[in-house]
This record gives structure tokens, C-alpha cells and sequence, in this order.
């Protein structure tokens, strides 16, 4: 058989390169004679920019320092395509793991902006930015900030970067926020949650990035505070991608976009699906958010389209895996989640093995 492997990273454990060369090591330790295409993917989250990097040729990265989301200086880069295209990923500049400590109120996406400030000065055509992974829930403030916004208080100041600035917010001025490249932005992102509601940025990931229960309401407070003062729609879906960043990008102009379609186009994900006779997909947690634009329902949705049937490997399920083939997580291989943290290309390996002696028998 051709066996395609397009799996999205492991979030905190495995590159979604890792976590495909993984799974092709133990599906060939079982069935040697499979022809294995390696196709890793990813969703506008992290790794997104080396989804690019390895599927266009000529493609460049672009190395600079940047405010992180705690006020430290990081290292980062973005990265040039050839047909004058950059691609920014907020993950890279102003992720979690950036964080000494999670602090939902102080983390801002001003290294973000700086990246994407960045890109513009070296004369880009078009953006490509990649939300997921933030440490924020901002609205987007700081990278607008980066991009010449300026966000005041009652008596004219700047306000505090993060969300703790926005209580204080009382008007904005967009007067000096550079313009788009020609031929635009558009936002990869991973989800489609609005910015405000149960579904929204404060509520569902604020407390991923420190907030305690009693937070969240105030974390929303600050993002209707700004949501009003701009007149952008907070229902939109996107727009709470990242903490609000997806908010901040519409009011600068940006269009929304599914991540992992437009990482599927640069790889060719469509083709090489069609021309598979198996394909297997993967993340590092399947859970009820799978399906809002991650890379394992979109790999599914275009192989349930061309009739070829798709198997899931993930660090844990924890929702409805209907229409896979089979499945695999790796904490039931492991044994339990601490074994699969400590060694998961141990545990990708013996799962995609387990896969391929159960797949020509599995429902």
C-alpha cells in the first residue's frame, strides 16, 4: 500500500516532522514492503511556519529578536517564500512556552506585531499569519500597537500592554497603523471561536494561560471594553483565535482563513491524498475542538472525499472518533499520560506498529 502520514505536531512534545518520521519507523517495522510519503502538516498553531519552510522550495527564514510576551527579549524568525509571501507565526514570538510563568492579564502579542512590522519593512507582498499558541488575551492590542496603533487611557497615555491595559482603555487611535501589504493579510488560524461568550477567547482559553475561575469575567470585561470601542463585530467567528489576535487582525484589515487548508495547498495535501491508499493523521489531543479547522478533520474530510480511509493517532481521545478507520493514543499504548509525555516517539513508533498489523481487520 501507499501510506500517507499527515500529522500535525504534538503540541509541547513532538514537531509534526518528528511525529511523521516516528510513525513511518514503526509502521515499517511491520509492514516493510508499504511505500510511506511523509506529509507533515499543521493548522496555523505552532509549527506552521516549518510546515512551510519544508514544503516550499526556496523558501527563506528571516532571523530577528522581538519583545516576548512577558517583556523578555526572544529569538525568532519569519519566513520569506519565493513568490514574495511572508509567513508569521504568533506561536514563534509570543507563545506560551515564551512564558516563565502564565499570566493571562500580562502576556501581550507585541513581538508578534514586531515579526509581522518586520516582514513589511523587508517588503513582502502578501502575509500569511499563523495564530495558535498564544500566551495572551490581549485582543490583539499589542500587535497592533507594533503596527503604529496607539491604545489611550482617560488622560491621553498609553495604556499597559495585555489585558490588564484594556480596564483602562479609553480610546484608540488607528491614525498611525501601517497599512496592509498589496496584496494583503489573511489569518491562519485553528479555531473559529468568537471573541466574547462561553465559546470565546477569556472563557475557553483563558484559563490555558493562567486564569483562574474568578478571572474570566474579568478578562471578558476587557475584550467587550475594546470590542466596543472599535465597532468590530466580537461574533465573527476567528476572531477569539489567540486570545483575540484574530479580532486585532480583522480591525487591521486582515481576511480569516483555515489554517491547515492553506498549509494543506503549500504541501499539496489534496494530490497526495488522492494518490494514497491509506492515510494517517494525528494531533497531540483529540477532543471536542477537533473539528473546528485542526488538521486531523480537515486530512479527513479530504480523504473521505477522494474514498480513502484515514486512521487517527493522538497523544489522548477524549471525544467521538467516527469516521476513522482505527485509532491509537498514545496514553492507552503508554500506559498512562506520564509515560507518553516522557517518551513519545517511543510511543508513536509502537503505536503506528500496533496500526499497521490491525488495520486490514479493523472496522
Amino acid at each position: 500500500m501507499r501510506v500517507l502520514l499527515a500529522p500535525d505536531s504534538f503540541k509541547g512534545s513532538a514537531t509534526a516532522g518528528g511525529v511523521a518520521a516516528a510513525l513511518r519507523d514503526g509502521w515499517l517495522s511491520e509492514r516493510a514492503s508499504d511505500e510511506v510519503v511523509l506529509a507533515p502538516m499543521a493548522d496555523g498553531g505552532e509549527g506552521t511556519l516549518d510546515a512551510f519552510a519544508a514544503a516550499v522550495p526556496g523558501a527563506r527564514r528571516v532571523p530577528l529578536e522581538v519583545d516576548g510576551p512577558d517583556g523578555r527579549r526572544v529569538r525568532c524568525s519569519w519566513l520569506r517564500l519565493p513568490d514574495g509571501t511572508g509567513v508569521v507565526e504568533l506561536a514563534a514570538a509570543s507563545g506560551l512556552p515564551l512564558m516563565r510563568r502564565p499570566d493571562a492579564f500580562a502576556a501581550h502579542t507585541l513581538g508578534f506585531g514586531q515579526a509581522i512590522a518586520s516582514a513589511l519593512d523587508k517588503g513582502v507582498d502578501r502575509l500569511l499569519l499563523a495564530l495558535g499558541g498564544s500566551a495572551s488575551t490581549d485582543g490583539g492590542t499589542g500587535l497592533l500597537t507594533a503596527l503604529g496603533a496607539r491604545f489611550l487611557d482617560r488622560a491621553g497615555r498609553q495604556v499597559p500592554l495585555g489585558n490588564a491595559g484594556l480596564a483602562v482603555l479609553d480610546r484608540i487611535d488607528l491614525t498611525g497603523l501601517r497599512p496592509l501589504p498589496s496584496g494583503g493579510a489573511t489569518v491562519l488560524g485553528d479555531v473559529d471561536a468568537p471573541l466574547l461568550g462561553p465559546s470565546g477567547a477569556a472563557a475557553v482559553f483563558g484559563p490555558q494561560k493562567g486564569a483562574r475561575p474568578a478571572d474570566v469575567p474579568v478578562l471578558e470585561a476587557g475584550l467587550e471594553r475594546l470590542a466596543g470601542l472599535t465597532g468590530g463585530d466580537p461574533a465573527e467567528p476567528g476572531t477569539g483565535a489567540a486570545g483575540g489576535a484574530g479580532f486585532g487582525l480583522r480591525l487591521w484589515g486582515a481576511t480569516m482563513a483555515t489554517g491547515a487548508a492553506a498549509v494543506g495547498d503549500a504541501v499539496d495535501l489534496p494530490r497526495l491524498v488522492s494518490a494514497a491508499d491509506l492515510v494517517v493523521t494525528g494531533e497531540g489531543r483529540y477532543d471536542e475542538q477537533s473539528a473546528a479547522g485542526k488538521v486531523p478533520s480537515y486530512v479527513q474530510d479530504l480523504a473521505r472525499r477522494a474514498g480513502t480511509p484515514t486512521l487517527l493517532v493522538a497523544g489522548s481521545i477524549t471525544t467521538g472518533t467516527e469516521g476513522f478507520a482505527a485509532t491509537a493514543s498514545l496514553v492507552d499504548v503508554a500506559g498512562d499520560l506520564p509515560a507518553a509525555l516522557q517518551d513519545p516517539t517511543r510511543w508513536l513508533r509502537r503505536a503506528a506498529a500496533d496500526l499497521a498489523c490491525r488495520y486490514p481487520t479493523a472496522p
